[in-house]
């Protein structure tokens, strides 16, 4: 198991610890042409309920 030999210091923790960074998710039109809110690529519409064009859940 690596065991670090010295101690970091304050400055270099926090400059290192400010590279992790988040990023917005990818969000794509539901192509559903009465629906067209932004979703998650991959994963059902929460509004109309379609998935790859198919109606897979019912419609909230």
């Amino acid at each position: 198991m690596a065991v670090p030999k010295r101690k970091m210091s304050r400055s270099n923790t926090r400059s290192r610890r400010s590279q992790w960074k988040t990023t917005a998710p990818t969000l794509i039109s539901c192509p559903n042409r009465g629906c067209g809110e932004k979703t998650l690529p991959h994963t059902v519409c929460p509004n109309c309920g379609t998935y790859k064009g198919r109606q897979v859940s019912a419609a909230v």
